[in-house]
């Protein structure tokens, strides 16, 4: 206690009192957590029994339940994968794990922070590729139901953010999202921005990088109203959805999402909105008021979007839609449903970028403002 008091000393004029407790508190339950797994494994060896790990079986829908307010959850009595100490196939895995174990502790103790790329590097021979760690940072956090952030391993950022926007980040540094060439790197540690500042009408989540630019090159955020844009380059990664849900947080204003009219596109908004695999930490990552502005199957009609613009659906896609379908959050959005049962029919699927078909900029001019100023999102 001692040495975390030392670390946050400097910075003791903008912390109260009730604060730093918390902060002790919240480090020392995660201590406790590592301590008592090590305790498990010390204790099976003095009884001359191999240890074994643990884990929530990330991979199952059979272990999500969903609660319409919060998003997906892991219930309580999910299935387990078990990490054998003297078994051949998983052997590797569980020296993984207490490597990385290790690690955070040291990093926990000390109020220190370092990213999945650090540990990676810590011992690069003994983990073999930056996949291993990722996963076994995701492992650990799920075994322990502590979020990542908590246990002081930050994952490099690959969103981008720009608009109505300033805050200030852990270390006081000053950001400002306004520019309209470039954007601004989505923070690493989304939970040390505070004091933001925002006359923004609305946030608008971008799935893709090529069109996130291009909306950018055009001044969307200032010529419609003042707004805020983020992408997370695709399958978005923790922090571009926590620095969502933040601003949902702060704000109070609307989350519209736009996306590819295709089932890979519609699941990206779906972890936006409902989460992942990673359910447990679904209150503090999803955003259960996301709107899906566009591209809808519908529009590709209504817009009449030539032909030679639409992609037809693979067996993959037609897997995924079905697939999608059968998700538990789809019984309370019928008008998702009816959307992705279009595609279904029609058998084909669209780009965002298929709108420059019909005027190279339809997508910033036309479609976006009306889709706005009429309602146009379900």
């Amino acid at each position: 206690h001692i040495l975390l008091f030392s670390l946050i000393y400097s910075d003791r004029d903008n912390l109260s009192p009730r604060f730093i407790w918390s902060f002790l508190m919240l480090s020392q339950e995660v201590l406790i957590l590592i301590e008592k797994v090590i305790l498990e494994i010390v204790t099976s060896l003095s009884k001359d029994e191999a240890p074994v790990l643990v884990l929530p079986n990330r991979s199952s829908w059979a272990n999500v339940s969903f609660d319409n307010a919060v998003g997906l959850q892991m219930t309580s009595g999910s299935s387990v994968t078990t990490v054998r100490s003297n078994c051949s196939s998983s052997v590797t895995k569980f020296g993984h794990i207490l490597k990385v174990l290790s690690i955070i502790y040291k990093l926990v103790q000390s109020n220190v922070y370092a990213t999945k790329r650090d540990i990676y590097y810590n011992d690069t021979q003994l983990f073999g590729s930056q996949r291993t760690v990722d996963s076994i940072v995701d492992d650990i956090s799920c075994m322990l139901k502590v979020p990542r952030r908590r246990l002081h391993v930050l994952a490099t950022s690959k969103g981008f953010i720009s608009g109505d926007l300033c805050y200030l980040e852990e270390d006081s540094t000053k950001v400002d999202c306004h520019s309209n060439s470039t954007a601004t790197p989505v923070s690493s540690n989304v939970g040390g921005i505070r004091n933001i500042v925002s006359s923004a009408k609305f946030v608008l989540i971008v799935e893709k990088d090529a069109t996130f630019q291009k909306l950018l090159d055009d001044d969307f955020c200032t010529k419609l109203s003042p707004c805020i844009m983020i992408t997370g380059k695709g399958v978005p990664d923790v922090n571009s959805r926590l620095m969502v849900r933040k601003l949902w947080d702060t704000l109070h204003i609307p989350i519209f999402a736009l996306v590819d009219a295709d089932p890979y596109g519609i699941e990206i908004m779906c972890i936006y909105k409902y989460g992942s695999a990673m359910s447990f930490e679904a209150h503090s990552l999803t955003v259960p008021s996301v709107m899906w502005l566009g591209l809808l199957p519908s529009d590709l009609q209504r817009l009449r979007v030539p032909e030679d613009a639409l992609i037809p659906l693979t067996q993959r896609d037609q897997n995924k839609l079905t697939s999608l379908l059968k998700r538990p959050y789809l019984a309370c959005q019928p008008a998702w449903q009816r959307e992705m049962e279009i595609m279904q029919q029609n058998k084909v699927k669209a780009e965002i970028q298929s709108l420059a078909s019909i005027a190279p900029d339809f997508l910033s001019r036309v479609y976006l403002p009306n889709k706005l100023r009429y309602g146009g999102w379900i």
